[in-house]
């Protein structure tokens, strides 16, 4: 597997994070890979064999691209043979207002955009083993885009406040910082998001424990939900669970052997 991460360049950083390429050979049968919640929004270019997901106990075709928003749970995709994915990773106060979409919570979400024109030119880059080449027309592109629209201070400033604090921060503090009232944060981020400001910081908060566990298997849970804010271990363990459908420790176990 080969897995690289790109930064935006300045004019983007306010709305997006980073750029990212993956590459992994399945195999020839059909295989499961699962995508584990986090704070942010990715639109997902992929190329090579197709890819899909269960929706209503059916197995559907993803075009490319399409989008995953904030996730409450874990998301199988399944693919086989050589899959490649650039994927666009968004801030979820700014990503439905970079494409001029309607905000929503939907974690998988198939949308109709111009961005879309953009996979034959991709492809072509992807064939010839280009990556670089795509990333430049993805910019560009996104480039104009958010030269056409205008990102809200207010947002920009809640943002930051929650990325500074990588979600472990009051809603008023976070309005404070933002120089609003919380009525008003809330209302402009769920019509900008489609989520409220508690839903995200949740996820910023939960993706830096499972970022620890990922690297650390062994850090001391009890030490890691002091660190981050959380009542007590039972209240991280309760969030971690509602995120993953599994416990911290049994999670850093498996990452664990993984890790041997």
């Amino acid at each position: 597997m080969q897995h690289q991460e790109f930064e935006a360049p300045p004019t983007l950083r306010d709305t997006i994070k980073c750029f990212w390429y993956t590459r992994k050979d399945f195999g020839e049968l059909l295989s499961g890979f699962e995508v584990v919640p986090d704070g942010y929004a990715e639109i997902i270019f992929h190329f090579g064999s197709a890819c899909s997901f269960v929706y209503n106990g059916t197995l559907q075709p993803l075009p490319s691209p399409f989008m995953t928003g904030l996730l409450n749970q874990p998301v199988t995709f399944y693919t086989k043979n050589k899959l490649e994915i650039i994927g666009i990773r968004c801030f979820p106060w700014t990503v439905f207002n970079l494409l001029g979409l309607p905000a929503g919570k939907d974690g998988v979400r198939v949308f109709e955009h111009p961005i879309v024109r953009l996979q034959p030119r991709l492809n072509t880059c992807m064939q010839a083993g280009h990556i670089e080449e795509a990333l430049s027309h993805l910019i560009q592109y996104l480039l104009q885009a958010r030269s056409q629209i205008a990102v809200d201070a207010m947002l920009f400033k809640a943002g930051a406040a929650l990325q500074e604090a990588n979600g472990t921060i009051p809603v008023s503090q976070v309005a404070a910082a933002a120089h609003t009232t919380v009525r008003t944060l809330e209302r402009k981020f769920k019509f900008f998001a489609g989520h409220s400001v508690k839903d995200v910081s949740g996820l910023m908060r939960f993706e830096q424990v499972r970022n620890q566990l990922w690297h650390s298997p062994k850090i001391n849970i009890a030490g890691l939900a002091h660190e981050l804010g959380y009542t007590d271990q039972s209240h991280l363990s309760r969030e971690f669970k509602r995120y993953t459908g599994t416990t911290p420790a049994l999670f850093a176990r498996r990452q664990n052997r993984t890790n041997k």
